[in-house]
């Protein structure tokens, strides 16, 4: 972390495992970058960012509701998937700032 901007702190759970993960507002273009990485997870984020494939779905429980807000064309795509709960977002949609800090998010293995 280079210090350029605020300090973010937010745990991510995967296949089980539990992370601890430190950066810096906008260091990464957004989760999905960070998750790749940060943990490397097979077949995530397979569009590439662009919010159509929805293999970086993740479940977010933020502070306040922050991040539920949804993204372009996320509700479509994650409509697709059926059955998603009303916390779930693409990764790729979400960015890197203030508003990730103490969220947790649960990466959804079982969606692809």
């Amino acid at each position: 972390m280079d210090g350029s901007g605020q300090h973010i702190s937010f745990t991510v759970i995967s296949e089980g495992e539990e992370y601890i993960i430190q950066t810096c507002e906008n260091e990464y273009r957004n989760l999905m970058v960070l998750l790749n990485d940060k943990i490397y997870i097979e077949d995530f984020g397979q569009c590439g960012g662009q919010g159509r494939c929805a293999t970086c779905m993740v479940e977010v429980t933020a502070p306040n509701g922050a991040l539920l807000t949804l993204e372009r064309n996320e509700q479509s795509t994650i409509a697709k998937k059926g059955g998603a709960t009303g916390n779930c977002r693409l990764s790729c949609q979400i960015f890197i700032n203030s508003a990730l800090n103490g969220a947790v998010i649960n990466v959804l293995s079982d969606i692809y």
